[in-house]
């Protein structure tokens, strides 16, 4: 099994930054792909960026050029970092991890809440 445990969700203006952190443990070296969904109130969860199987990035275009998702492999962490952030940002952000190729993640975090005021 792998934990994820997210962290640095909260209250932002519009234009502001938040960074993200999701730690994982346990058996990590069964990790194929990290990533990072959100959902707001109403809506369906949705992919924002992820590490594809050639360790390039992968982002949501509303997202694109605002958002940036890195992982320090020492510390088992992978970090979203949101800039210029707007109101239709807020949502909770899970962190999400694949043990293989599968389009639904395998492995869950429980959430952080991002909000952004306007």
């Amino acid at each position: 099994q792998v934990q994820l445990v997210e962290s640095g969700g909260g209250l932002v203006q519009a234009g502001g930054s938040l960074r993200l952190s999701c730690a994982a443990s346990g058996r990590t070296f069964s990790i194929y792909s990290v990533g990072w969904f959100r959902q707001a109130p109403g809506k369906e969860r949705e992919l924002v960026a992820r590490f594809t199987w050639n360790d390039s990035a992968y982002y949501e275009d509303s997202v694109k050029g605002r958002f940036t998702i890195s992982r320090d492999n020492a510390k088992n962490t992978v970090y979203l970092q949101m800039n210029s952030l707007k109101p239709e940002d807020t949502a909770v952000y899970y962190c999400a991890a694949w043990a293989g190729l599968t389009i639904t993640p395998t492995y869950w975090g429980q959430g952080t809440q991002v909000t952004v005021s306007s």
